[in-house]
């Protein structure tokens, strides 16, 4: 059995969009609506395994279905829709919560990361959201997805469960007329290195939504001149720029602040090296804020105009809820019958 190629993604609703959000996802996907059948989904039902505001929670909602299509995304070649409105994702994740194994689970590191010393007192949801990407990924039959190294642990569960779905239920999988595998084996996509954006203000962490200091991250919602002010006063160091990548070893808000350059230029970090190299921070600053403000304030702009017009994202949302449920409910009628379900 031939899949279709299939590419799903989302970005879960727990705070503001920043730069890092942009480079290290966002922008990776719009290439592969010109190859792929596209699926991008905001991930509500993952955001609330934490407490969110229910206010809090639609308000990102919308910002991310904005800076989807603000960024690149034709609601036309994608599909755009947030998670919640086609609830086989929930089933899905039902069934596969009973072929995952709760050992598989407790290997997550992200898990781990999240809980600390707290996992008794986390939710549950928090505990098997993994299953949740899973079906996510699954529902859909999804041949590829463009993850970053933080989640290539839970590809490789997705893939354990389809594994063991497949494997658990072959006679009725062959009964029902396939002759391979029901779910497909989702590979990592590779659309390029993703940027991992740090801290305006120390080049040791990444950027978050969850910094002290607003100086520190750049918001997709800032405008012109809030950008501006945040690169220019972005830490740095004393030394002029190094005319090669290798010399900026050991320099981590320099290689910040370069690789942002580069990534927001479609350069490599060698060549704003050939332009910059032996230059101060009082000639590259000015240009990398220039440069952001281009690429980035008309997005912000557009975002800001989609997020105002509360009717034109939910008639998007509903329309990318009802071709994703167009594909979800054929996959979840088959999987019924497969694990024996009378309906």
């Amino acid at each position: 059995m031939a899949f279709t190629p299939r590419v799903f993604s989302g970005i879960k609703p727990s705070g503001d969009l920043h730069l890092g959000n942009y480079l290290g996802a966002i922008r990776r996907f719009v290439p592969l609506q010109e190859t792929h059948e596209t699926l991008y989904c905001v991930v509500d039902m993952h955001a609330i395994t934490v407490w969110q505001d229910p206010e809090d929670l639609k308000r990102w909602t919308y910002e991310i279905a904005a800076a989807y299509i603000a960024s690149g995304l034709d609601p036309s070649k994608s599909i755009i829709f947030n998670q919640s409105q086609v609830m086989e994702h929930a089933e899905l994740s039902w069934i596969f919560n009973c072929v995952a194994r709760v050992g598989w689970m407790e290997r997550m590191t992200q898990f781990k990361d999240k809980s600390g010393e707290n996992s008794e007192n986390v939710s549950l949801g928090l505990f098997a959201y993994p299953s949740l990407m899973a079906a996510d990924i699954l529902l859909y039959k999804t041949t590829g997805v463009p993850v970053g190294d933080d989640q290539k642990q839970h590809l490789e569960l997705t893939r354990d469960i389809a594994k063991k779905f497949n494997h658990d239920f072959r006679k009725q999988i062959k009964d029902l007329g396939f002759d391979e595998d029901y779910f497909p084996i989702t590979e990592t996509l590779a659309t390029g290195p993703a940027m991992r954006v740090k801290s305006l203000k120390d080049g040791a962490r990444k950027m978050s939504k969850s910094d002290a200091s607003d100086m520190s991250t750049i918001y997709m919602m800032d405008d012109a001149d809030t950008i501006a002010k945040k690169i220019k006063r972005a830490t740095s160091d004393a030394a002029p720029l190094p005319e090669t990548a290798d010399g900026l070893a050991g320099r981590a808000e320099a290689e910040n602040l370069v690789g942002i350059f580069a990534a927001l230029s479609n350069r490599s970090v060698d060549d704003v090296l050939i332009e910059f190299g032996g230059k101060g921070w009082g000639a590259f600053k000015p240009a990398l804020a220039d440069l952001a403000v281009s690429v980035l304030a008309p997005i912000a702009g557009e975002m800001q105009r989609l997020v105002g017009d509360r009717g034109e994202m939910d008639r998007i949302l509903r329309d990318g809820a009802a071709r994703a449920r167009a594909i979800a409910q054929p996959t979840m009628d088959e999987v019924r019958r497969i694990v024996g379900f009378i309906r």
